[in-house]
Protein backbone atom coordinates (compact mmCIF):
# COMPACT_ATOMS: atom_id res chain seq x y z
CA UNK A 1 0.00 0.00 0.00
CA UNK A 2 1.00 3.49 -0.68
CA UNK A 3 3.68 5.11 2.26
CA UNK A 4 1.94 8.38 0.92
CA UNK A 5 -1.06 7.14 2.54
CA UNK A 6 -0.16 6.63 5.35
CA UNK A 7 1.20 9.96 5.75
CA UNK A 8 -2.42 11.25 4.49
CA UNK A 9 -1.83 11.77 1.47
CA UNK A 10 -4.11 9.32 -1.20
CA UNK A 11 -2.54 7.87 -4.49
CA UNK A 12 -2.61 10.44 -7.41
CA UNK A 13 -1.36 10.00 -11.14
CA UNK A 14 0.89 11.74 -13.02
CA UNK A 15 -0.64 14.47 -14.95
CA UNK A 16 -1.59 13.52 -18.82
CA UNK A 17 0.30 15.01 -21.44
CA UNK A 18 -1.98 17.03 -23.29
CA UNK A 19 -0.27 15.91 -26.85
CA UNK A 20 0.25 12.23 -25.59
CA UNK A 21 -2.46 9.35 -26.09
CA UNK A 22 -2.82 6.72 -23.32
CA UNK A 23 -4.93 3.66 -22.34
CA UNK A 24 -6.65 4.42 -18.76
CA UNK A 25 -8.65 2.28 -16.69
CA UNK A 26 -11.38 3.29 -14.43
CA UNK A 27 -12.80 1.14 -11.51
CA UNK A 28 -16.19 2.69 -9.89
CA UNK A 29 -16.67 0.21 -6.31
CA UNK A 30 -20.51 1.65 -5.53
CA UNK A 31 -23.45 -0.41 -3.43
CA UNK A 32 -25.38 -1.86 -5.97
CA UNK A 33 -22.40 -2.01 -8.74
CA UNK A 34 -18.89 -1.98 -9.47
CA UNK A 35 -18.03 -0.86 -13.37
CA UNK A 36 -14.52 -0.74 -14.89
CA UNK A 37 -14.21 1.10 -18.27
CA UNK A 38 -11.08 0.72 -20.19
CA UNK A 39 -10.44 3.47 -22.63
CA UNK A 40 -8.05 4.97 -24.88
CA UNK A 41 -7.55 9.16 -25.01
CA UNK A 42 -6.02 10.86 -27.32
CA UNK A 43 -5.58 14.78 -28.13
CA UNK A 44 -8.19 17.00 -29.26
CA UNK A 45 -8.02 20.25 -30.97
CA UNK A 46 -10.92 21.87 -29.53
CA UNK A 47 -11.28 22.01 -25.91
CA UNK A 48 -13.73 25.23 -25.78
CA UNK A 49 -16.72 23.30 -25.33
CA UNK A 50 -16.04 20.57 -22.42
CA UNK A 51 -14.87 22.73 -19.90
CA UNK A 52 -11.24 22.35 -20.61
CA UNK A 53 -10.48 18.83 -21.81
CA UNK A 54 -7.57 18.09 -23.80
CA UNK A 55 -8.23 14.38 -25.19
CA UNK A 56 -10.90 12.87 -26.75
CA UNK A 57 -12.37 9.52 -24.86
CA UNK A 58 -12.91 6.46 -26.82
CA UNK A 59 -14.33 3.27 -24.94
CA UNK A 60 -12.57 0.08 -25.68
CA UNK A 61 -13.51 -2.29 -23.06
CA UNK A 62 -16.54 -2.22 -20.38
CA UNK A 63 -17.92 -4.54 -17.83
CA UNK A 64 -20.07 -4.46 -14.42
CA UNK A 65 -21.59 -6.48 -11.85
CA UNK A 66 -23.29 -6.33 -8.86
CA UNK A 67 -21.72 -5.11 -6.34
CA UNK A 68 -21.30 -7.44 -3.33
CA UNK A 69 -19.36 -6.48 -0.01
CA UNK A 70 -20.08 -2.99 0.10
CA UNK A 71 -22.23 -0.75 2.03
CA UNK A 72 -22.54 3.36 1.93
CA UNK A 73 -19.25 3.37 -0.31
CA UNK A 74 -16.49 1.83 1.86
CA UNK A 75 -16.17 -2.54 2.34
CA UNK A 76 -17.90 -4.46 4.99
CA UNK A 77 -16.97 -8.39 3.34
CA UNK A 78 -13.44 -8.23 1.29
CA UNK A 79 -13.74 -11.57 0.28
CA UNK A 80 -17.19 -11.28 -1.27
CA UNK A 81 -15.97 -7.31 -2.71
CA UNK A 82 -12.99 -8.74 -3.98
CA UNK A 83 -14.77 -11.49 -6.20
CA UNK A 84 -17.30 -8.70 -7.47
CA UNK A 85 -14.08 -6.51 -8.39
CA UNK A 86 -12.48 -9.23 -9.99
CA UNK A 87 -15.65 -10.06 -12.30
CA UNK A 88 -16.49 -6.43 -13.25
CA UNK A 89 -12.36 -6.44 -14.30
CA UNK A 90 -12.25 -9.13 -15.99
CA UNK A 91 -15.24 -8.32 -18.56
CA UNK A 92 -13.68 -5.39 -18.94
CA UNK A 93 -10.17 -6.90 -20.28
CA UNK A 94 -12.36 -9.47 -21.97
CA UNK A 95 -14.20 -6.42 -24.29
CA UNK A 96 -10.98 -4.24 -24.51
CA UNK A 97 -8.57 -7.76 -25.34
CA UNK A 98 -5.90 -6.14 -23.46
CA UNK A 99 -5.05 -6.48 -19.23
CA UNK A 100 -4.98 -3.92 -17.36
CA UNK A 101 -2.05 -3.24 -14.41
CA UNK A 102 -3.69 -0.29 -12.81
CA UNK A 103 -6.68 1.61 -12.31
CA UNK A 104 -8.47 5.20 -11.49
CA UNK A 105 -10.64 4.45 -8.60
CA UNK A 106 -13.74 6.11 -7.34
CA UNK A 107 -14.50 7.34 -3.57
CA UNK A 108 -18.26 7.43 -2.89
CA UNK A 109 -17.85 6.85 1.17
CA UNK A 110 -15.46 7.73 4.03
CA UNK A 111 -17.59 11.20 5.08
CA UNK A 112 -16.11 12.79 1.96
CA UNK A 113 -15.38 16.28 2.98
CA UNK A 114 -14.13 19.68 2.08
CA UNK A 115 -11.69 22.07 3.25
CA UNK A 116 -10.22 25.27 2.40
CA UNK A 117 -6.84 26.85 3.16
CA UNK A 118 -5.37 30.35 2.23
CA UNK A 119 -1.91 31.31 2.88
CA UNK A 120 0.52 34.27 1.39
CA UNK A 121 3.79 34.97 0.74
CA UNK A 122 6.53 37.56 -0.08
CA UNK A 123 7.91 37.36 -3.79
CA UNK A 124 11.44 36.83 -3.93
CA UNK A 125 11.36 38.38 -7.29
CA UNK A 126 9.65 41.86 -8.94
CA UNK A 127 7.25 39.21 -10.47
CA UNK A 128 5.32 35.65 -9.79
CA UNK A 129 7.12 32.66 -10.58
CA UNK A 130 6.84 28.75 -10.43
CA UNK A 131 8.73 29.05 -7.33
CA UNK A 132 6.75 32.03 -5.88
CA UNK A 133 3.45 29.48 -6.67
CA UNK A 134 5.32 26.35 -5.56
CA UNK A 135 5.93 28.13 -1.89
CA UNK A 136 1.71 29.66 -1.24
CA UNK A 137 0.69 26.00 -2.49
CA UNK A 138 2.89 24.33 0.23
CA UNK A 139 2.61 27.16 2.94
CA UNK A 140 -1.54 26.80 2.39
CA UNK A 141 -1.41 22.97 2.33
CA UNK A 142 0.64 22.75 5.67
CA UNK A 143 -2.51 22.34 8.32
CA UNK A 144 -4.49 19.93 5.30
CA UNK A 145 -3.43 16.46 6.66
CA UNK A 146 -5.12 15.56 9.78
CA UNK A 147 -5.42 12.59 12.11
CA UNK A 148 -8.06 10.19 10.59
CA UNK A 149 -8.52 11.90 7.42
CA UNK A 150 -6.57 11.39 3.82
CA UNK A 151 -6.03 14.13 1.07
CA UNK A 152 -7.70 13.19 -2.06
CA UNK A 153 -7.67 16.30 -3.81
CA UNK A 154 -5.53 19.97 -3.34
CA UNK A 155 -6.97 21.98 -5.83
CA UNK A 156 -6.13 26.02 -6.12
CA UNK A 157 -8.99 27.72 -6.65
CA UNK A 158 -7.81 31.39 -7.03
CA UNK A 159 -4.90 33.45 -6.15
CA UNK A 160 -4.19 37.56 -5.14
CA UNK A 161 -1.37 39.89 -5.77
CA UNK A 162 -0.97 42.47 -3.21
CA UNK A 163 -4.47 42.08 -1.70
CA UNK A 164 -6.28 42.00 -5.38
CA UNK A 165 -8.44 38.81 -5.53
CA UNK A 166 -9.95 36.70 -8.15
CA UNK A 167 -6.18 36.13 -10.32
CA UNK A 168 -6.49 32.76 -12.22
CA UNK A 169 -2.45 32.57 -13.28
CA UNK A 170 -0.48 34.61 -11.58
CA UNK A 171 2.99 33.80 -13.13
CA UNK A 172 4.42 36.64 -14.65
CA UNK A 173 2.40 39.99 -12.75
CA UNK A 174 3.95 42.08 -10.71
CA UNK A 175 3.78 42.77 -7.23
CA UNK A 176 5.24 41.88 -3.75
CA UNK A 177 2.85 39.38 -2.06
CA UNK A 178 1.40 36.04 -3.77
CA UNK A 179 -1.31 34.73 -1.67
CA UNK A 180 -3.89 31.19 -2.68
CA UNK A 181 -6.65 29.59 -1.52
CA UNK A 182 -6.55 25.78 -1.69
CA UNK A 183 -9.62 23.70 -1.39
CA UNK A 184 -8.92 20.30 0.01
CA UNK A 185 -11.22 17.30 -0.71
CA UNK A 186 -10.41 14.50 2.31
CA UNK A 187 -12.03 11.59 3.32
CA UNK A 188 -11.43 8.88 6.41
CA UNK A 189 -8.05 7.50 5.74
CA UNK A 190 -9.66 3.54 7.14
CA UNK A 191 -12.47 3.63 4.97
CA UNK A 192 -9.55 4.16 1.81
CA UNK A 193 -7.00 1.90 3.29
CA UNK A 194 -9.21 -1.15 3.10
CA UNK A 195 -11.04 0.11 -0.15
CA UNK A 196 -7.26 -0.09 -1.67
CA UNK A 197 -6.29 -2.75 0.09
CA UNK A 198 -9.22 -5.19 -1.47
CA UNK A 199 -8.02 -3.77 -5.19
CA UNK A 200 -4.90 -4.78 -4.48
CA UNK A 201 -5.92 -8.02 -3.34
CA UNK A 202 -7.26 -8.01 -6.95
CA UNK A 203 -3.16 -7.43 -8.22
CA UNK A 204 -4.17 -4.28 -9.39
CA UNK A 205 -2.07 -1.18 -8.43
CA UNK A 206 -4.60 1.97 -7.39
CA UNK A 207 -3.32 4.89 -10.16
CA UNK A 208 -5.10 7.49 -8.10
CA UNK A 209 -8.18 7.99 -5.85
CA UNK A 210 -11.30 10.22 -7.18
CA UNK A 211 -13.82 11.60 -5.08
CA UNK A 212 -17.25 10.52 -6.79
CA UNK A 213 -18.84 13.63 -7.16
CA UNK A 214 -15.79 15.54 -8.58
CA UNK A 215 -15.20 12.81 -11.02
CA UNK A 216 -19.13 12.61 -12.11
CA UNK A 217 -19.04 16.57 -12.71
CA UNK A 218 -15.62 16.32 -15.30
CA UNK A 219 -17.81 13.81 -16.90
CA UNK A 220 -21.65 15.57 -16.78
CA UNK A 221 -20.70 19.43 -17.06
CA UNK A 222 -20.14 21.83 -20.07
CA UNK A 223 -17.69 24.93 -19.95
CA UNK A 224 -20.22 27.44 -19.16
CA UNK A 225 -21.43 25.34 -16.45
CA UNK A 226 -18.61 25.02 -14.34
CA UNK A 227 -18.23 28.77 -15.30
CA UNK A 228 -21.26 29.99 -14.18
CA UNK A 229 -21.26 27.70 -11.48
CA UNK A 230 -23.38 24.03 -11.23
CA UNK A 231 -23.80 21.54 -8.62
CA UNK A 232 -23.64 17.65 -9.43
CA UNK A 233 -25.75 15.65 -6.60
CA UNK A 234 -25.21 12.01 -7.49
CA UNK A 235 -27.78 10.21 -6.02
CA UNK A 236 -25.82 6.55 -5.04
CA UNK A 237 -27.64 3.61 -3.95
CA UNK A 238 -25.70 3.55 -0.50
CA UNK A 239 -24.45 7.50 -0.28
CA UNK A 240 -25.31 10.57 -1.86
CA UNK A 241 -22.92 12.74 -2.76
CA UNK A 242 -22.35 16.75 -4.13
CA UNK A 243 -19.80 18.85 -5.80
CA UNK A 244 -20.13 22.34 -5.87
CA UNK A 245 -18.40 23.62 -9.34
CA UNK A 246 -17.80 28.03 -10.13
CA UNK A 247 -15.26 29.91 -12.02
CA UNK A 248 -14.07 26.64 -13.85
CA UNK A 249 -12.78 24.88 -10.64
CA UNK A 250 -14.31 22.18 -7.90
CA UNK A 251 -14.80 24.39 -4.99
CA UNK A 252 -16.79 22.11 -2.62
CA UNK A 253 -17.47 18.39 -1.91
CA UNK A 254 -19.38 16.77 0.44
CA UNK A 255 -21.76 13.06 1.02
CA UNK A 256 -23.90 11.82 3.43
CA UNK A 257 -24.41 8.04 3.95
CA UNK A 258 -27.89 8.02 2.74
CA UNK A 259 -28.90 6.89 -0.76
CA UNK A 260 -31.55 4.70 -2.76
CA UNK A 261 -31.16 1.48 -0.94
CA UNK A 262 -32.59 3.09 2.18
CA UNK A 263 -35.62 4.04 0.04
CA UNK A 264 -36.02 0.23 -1.18
CA UNK A 265 -35.61 -0.82 2.56
CA UNK A 266 -38.71 1.34 3.27
CA UNK A 267 -40.47 0.00 0.80
CA UNK A 268 -39.86 -3.69 1.76
CA UNK A 269 -40.83 -2.81 5.31
CA UNK A 270 -44.08 -0.42 4.15
CA UNK A 271 -45.23 -3.11 1.53
CA UNK A 272 -44.15 -6.43 3.99
CA UNK A 273 -42.14 -7.98 0.84
CA UNK A 274 -38.96 -8.89 0.17
CA UNK A 275 -35.75 -6.19 -0.77
CA UNK A 276 -35.78 -7.53 -4.15
CA UNK A 277 -39.62 -7.27 -5.19
CA UNK A 278 -39.40 -3.74 -3.33
CA UNK A 279 -36.19 -2.23 -5.92
CA UNK A 280 -38.75 -3.87 -8.53
CA UNK A 281 -41.57 -1.79 -7.70
CA UNK A 282 -39.51 1.18 -7.47
CA UNK A 283 -38.23 0.65 -10.62
CA UNK A 284 -41.29 -0.01 -12.42
CA UNK A 285 -43.98 2.49 -10.40
CA UNK A 286 -41.77 4.31 -8.15
CA UNK A 287 -42.06 8.25 -8.06
CA UNK A 288 -41.62 11.27 -5.59
CA UNK A 289 -44.62 12.95 -7.47
CA UNK A 290 -48.26 12.13 -7.25
CA UNK A 291 -50.15 11.73 -10.16
CA UNK A 292 -54.19 12.17 -10.58
CA UNK A 293 -54.93 8.65 -11.21
CA UNK A 294 -52.20 7.11 -8.48
CA UNK A 295 -55.64 6.17 -6.25
CA UNK A 296 -56.87 4.06 -8.74
CA UNK A 297 -54.20 2.05 -10.36
CA UNK A 298 -53.42 -0.85 -8.58
CA UNK A 299 -49.84 -3.17 -7.94
CA UNK A 300 -49.26 -6.49 -7.09
CA UNK A 301 -47.28 -6.58 -3.88
CA UNK A 302 -45.30 -10.46 -3.83
CA UNK A 303 -45.66 -11.36 0.03
CA UNK A 304 -42.53 -12.35 1.78
CA UNK A 305 -42.32 -16.08 1.97
CA UNK A 306 -42.94 -18.09 4.58
CA UNK A 307 -46.75 -18.60 4.83
CA UNK A 308 -48.22 -21.38 3.35
CA UNK A 309 -51.45 -19.87 1.97
CA UNK A 310 -50.05 -16.17 1.64
CA UNK A 311 -51.42 -14.32 -1.59
CA UNK A 312 -49.98 -11.46 -2.88
CA UNK A 313 -51.73 -7.91 -1.94
CA UNK A 314 -52.65 -5.09 -4.06
CA UNK A 315 -51.61 -1.83 -3.41
CA UNK A 316 -52.28 1.74 -5.02
CA UNK A 317 -49.58 3.76 -7.12
CA UNK A 318 -50.18 6.29 -4.80
CA UNK A 319 -48.98 3.78 -1.43
CA UNK A 320 -45.39 3.42 -2.63
CA UNK A 321 -45.62 7.13 -3.64
CA UNK A 322 -45.94 7.98 0.09
CA UNK A 323 -43.56 5.65 1.13
CA UNK A 324 -41.05 6.92 -1.42
CA UNK A 325 -41.26 10.48 -0.77
CA UNK A 326 -40.40 10.97 2.58
CA UNK A 327 -37.18 9.36 2.35
CA UNK A 328 -35.94 11.31 -0.80
CA UNK A 329 -37.31 14.84 0.52
CA UNK A 330 -34.88 13.62 3.92
CA UNK A 331 -31.37 12.87 1.47
CA UNK A 332 -32.15 16.30 -0.34
CA UNK A 333 -32.73 18.44 2.69
CA UNK A 334 -30.03 17.38 4.38
CA UNK A 335 -27.58 17.86 1.10
CA UNK A 336 -29.19 21.53 1.19
CA UNK A 337 -28.97 22.45 4.81
CA UNK A 338 -25.41 21.04 4.74
CA UNK A 339 -24.51 23.09 1.50
CA UNK A 340 -26.30 26.00 3.19
CA UNK A 341 -24.49 25.26 6.63
CA UNK A 342 -20.88 25.36 4.20
CA UNK A 343 -22.43 29.38 2.62
CA UNK A 344 -21.99 26.95 -0.71
CA UNK A 345 -26.18 27.38 -1.30
CA UNK A 346 -25.91 30.38 -3.50
CA UNK A 347 -23.26 29.31 -5.52
CA UNK A 348 -25.04 25.76 -5.43
CA UNK A 349 -28.23 26.41 -6.09
CA UNK A 350 -28.08 28.07 -9.53
CA UNK A 351 -27.98 24.92 -11.74
CA UNK A 352 -28.61 21.41 -10.13
CA UNK A 353 -27.27 18.50 -12.63
CA UNK A 354 -28.69 15.05 -11.03
CA UNK A 355 -26.55 11.56 -11.79
CA UNK A 356 -26.28 8.52 -10.16
CA UNK A 357 -28.78 5.39 -10.26
CA UNK A 358 -31.27 7.02 -7.86
CA UNK A 359 -32.11 10.18 -10.47
CA UNK A 360 -33.92 7.55 -12.63
CA UNK A 361 -36.95 8.10 -10.24
CA UNK A 362 -40.02 9.65 -12.21
CA UNK A 363 -40.47 13.07 -10.83
CA UNK A 364 -37.14 14.10 -8.78
CA UNK A 365 -35.85 16.70 -11.36
CA UNK A 366 -39.03 18.56 -10.57
CA UNK A 367 -38.67 17.54 -7.18
CA UNK A 368 -35.06 18.96 -6.55
CA UNK A 369 -36.12 22.05 -8.88
CA UNK A 370 -38.42 23.07 -6.35
CA UNK A 371 -36.41 22.48 -3.13
CA UNK A 372 -33.53 23.88 -4.47
CA UNK A 373 -35.31 26.92 -6.59
CA UNK A 374 -33.01 26.28 -9.61
CA UNK A 375 -32.89 24.64 -12.93
CA UNK A 376 -32.10 21.05 -12.82
CA UNK A 377 -31.48 18.80 -15.41
CA UNK A 378 -30.30 15.56 -16.02
CA UNK A 379 -26.60 14.69 -16.21
CA UNK A 380 -25.15 11.77 -19.02
CA UNK A 381 -21.26 11.64 -20.06
CA UNK A 382 -20.34 14.29 -23.04
CA UNK A 383 -17.64 13.76 -25.09
CA UNK A 384 -17.65 10.06 -25.12
CA UNK A 385 -17.55 7.76 -27.91
CA UNK A 386 -17.81 3.87 -28.31
CA UNK A 387 -20.41 3.97 -25.16
CA UNK A 388 -23.09 1.15 -25.36
CA UNK A 389 -26.38 2.55 -24.38
CA UNK A 390 -26.08 1.65 -20.49
CA UNK A 391 -22.43 2.96 -20.04
CA UNK A 392 -24.04 6.69 -21.45
CA UNK A 393 -27.13 6.66 -18.58
CA UNK A 394 -26.59 9.20 -15.36
CA UNK A 395 -25.33 5.98 -13.83
CA UNK A 396 -22.52 5.61 -15.11
CA UNK A 397 -21.69 9.50 -14.45
CA UNK A 398 -18.99 8.81 -12.38
CA UNK A 399 -17.18 6.17 -13.62
CA UNK A 400 -17.13 8.27 -16.92
CA UNK A 401 -15.65 10.86 -15.04
CA UNK A 402 -12.94 8.77 -13.86
CA UNK A 403 -11.92 8.45 -17.28
CA UNK A 404 -11.95 11.84 -18.16
CA UNK A 405 -10.00 13.14 -14.76
CA UNK A 406 -6.56 12.05 -16.09
CA UNK A 407 -6.56 15.44 -18.03
CA UNK A 408 -7.34 17.31 -14.93
CA UNK A 409 -4.82 15.77 -12.95
CA UNK A 410 -2.50 18.42 -13.40
CA UNK A 411 -4.46 21.27 -11.98
CA UNK A 412 -3.68 19.58 -8.24
CA UNK A 413 -1.15 20.62 -5.92
CA UNK A 414 1.43 17.64 -5.52
CA UNK A 415 4.48 19.65 -4.17
CA UNK A 416 3.95 18.22 -0.39
CA UNK A 417 4.71 14.82 -1.74
CA UNK A 418 8.30 16.13 -3.73
CA UNK A 419 9.12 17.94 -1.06
CA UNK A 420 8.80 14.88 1.06
CA UNK A 421 10.75 12.78 -1.23
CA UNK A 422 13.12 15.57 -1.75
CA UNK A 423 14.11 15.26 2.14
CA UNK A 424 13.76 11.40 2.75
CA UNK A 425 16.71 11.55 -0.25
CA UNK A 426 18.57 14.60 1.24
CA UNK A 427 18.77 12.52 4.45
CA UNK A 428 19.89 9.58 2.56
CA UNK A 429 22.53 11.48 1.04
CA UNK A 430 24.09 13.05 3.81
CA UNK A 431 23.90 9.84 5.79
CA UNK A 432 25.94 8.44 3.08
CA UNK A 433 28.83 11.43 3.34
CA UNK A 434 28.86 10.84 6.93
CA UNK A 435 29.94 7.63 6.14
CA UNK A 436 31.88 8.02 3.63
CA UNK A 437 34.18 10.46 5.64
CA UNK A 438 34.20 8.96 8.57
CA UNK A 439 34.87 5.36 7.97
Amino acid sequence: MSSALSRGLAPRMRPLHPRRSAVVAALDIGTSKIACLIARLKPLDDTSHLGGRTHSVELIGFGHTRARGIKAGTVIDMARAEEAIRLAVDAAERSAKLEIASVILSVSGGRLGSDSFSASTRLIGPSVEEGDIGRALDAASLHSVRDGRAVLHSLPVGYGIDGSLGVRDPRGMLGDTLAVDLHVITADLPALKNLILCVERCHLTVESLVAGPYAAGLAVLGADEIDVGSTVIDLGNGTTTAAVFASGDCVHVDGIGLGGSHVTMDLARGLSTTPVEAERLKTLHGSVLGGTTDDLELVAVPPVQGGEHETANAVSRSSIVRMIRPRIDEILEVIRDRLKGANMLSVASRRIVLTGGGSQLTGIAELVGRLFGATTRFGRPLGMSNFPEPARSAAFAVASGLLVYPQFAGREHFEPRRRNARVEANYITRVGRWLKESF
